[in-house]
């Protein structure tokens, strides 16, 4: 016997089954000798659990209980919280983060081009004649100072180490 003729049977012995199908599993039971079996223990098992389990009867219809314990329920349950009002403190700070949050931002912003363009070098050449050939080299970025003196070979202001005075070739 298959399930779904098991289930068959215990709704036609609860009394469940519409007439036409009441019909159709009685003439079934007077035929199978395993169905009129299960039949019986069906019985048995109801007449055995009848003495332990207390009928209750409600004075009220099943819909009406349950929509009482549905209100109590309800009743129950705590109304949702107002949201509390926020206080003058409470909007200013909020009114300040992303004002503090776009300050950080532009004085990081201000301190890396500042140390970007505070790293070039700077450079100041400087001749003290027009034509004295002496150029001065000025990094502040480096504390370096460098001086270039460019005189040609036949400048009269050249000298050799020996002190003579370079004559033209």
């Amino acid at each position: 016997m298959t399930e779904e003729q098991q289930l068959k049977l215990q709704a036609f012995f609860d009394g469940e089954l519409p007439e036409s199908e009441s019909h159709q599993v009685a003439a079934w039971l007077a035929q199978d000798a395993d169905a009129t079996a299960l039949m019986g223990e069906l019985k048995n098992t109801r007449n055995a659990l009848k003495g332990f389990e207390p009928e209750i009867k409600l004075p009220e219809s099943r819909e009406f209980y349950w929509s009482k314990i549905k209100r109590q329920i309800e009743r129950a349950e705590p109304a949702p919280a107002a949201a509390p009002k926020a206080s003058l403190f409470t909007w200013v700070r909020r009114a300040l983060k992303p004002i503090g949050a776009v300050a950080i931002l532009a004085v990081a912003g201000f301190i890396t081009v500042h140390q970007l363009v505070g790293n070039q070098p700077t450079i100041a050449v400087s001749s003290v004649l027009a034509d004295a050939g002496a150029f001065t080299y000025r990094d502040e970025a480096q504390g370096m100072t460098v001086v270039w003196l460019s005189y040609p070979a036949e400048n009269k202001f050249a000298q050799k180490s020996s002190g003579d005075t370079l004559s033209p070739k």
